[in-house]
């Protein structure tokens, strides 16, 4: 199989919150938009992924979680607070060497905020 691209794809159970959530309170950017007005899908930007929020589930996806690599958890962390997130694993160095910060959409996804540290072998050049 030769993959071309790829994306996520979120369907939630109240889409204008969670496309407030996502594209307004986390700031992810819009890559493309689609659809009426009424039933409009989203795409954002995730690092060097895709996320698409669209349709409408009945019940709230389960087992989903997204990894997604931030400069400064800290910085993340005050902000978010202060925009109401619940924060339900606030950041600390996991004994692997990331700075993990967990906080939740609309629908109970778990959103994990990872800081690589400057000395963690994922930053290093292994030559």
């Amino acid at each position: 199989m030769e993959v071309l691209s790829s994306r996520v794809l979120l369907r939630p159970t109240e889409p204008q919150l969670s496309r407030a959530f996502y594209g307004d309170v986390l700031g992810l950017a819009v890559y493309r938009e689609f659809g009426p007005p009424e039933h409009r899908g989203v795409v954002y930007f995730v690092g060097n992924g895709l996320l698409e929020v669209s349709g409408q589930a009945e019940e709230p996806p389960h087992g989903l979680a997204l990894w997604l690599q931030v400069r400064d958890v800290a910085a993340e962390h005050a902000r978010l607070t202060a925009a109401g997130v619940t924060v339900t694993h606030p950041p600390q160095l996991e004994p692997w060497g990331l700075v993990e910060m967990w906080v939740e959409d609309p629908d109970g996804v778990r959103i994990v905020l990872v800081e690589v540290p400057q000395d963690h072998p994922l930053r290093r050049d292994s030559r």
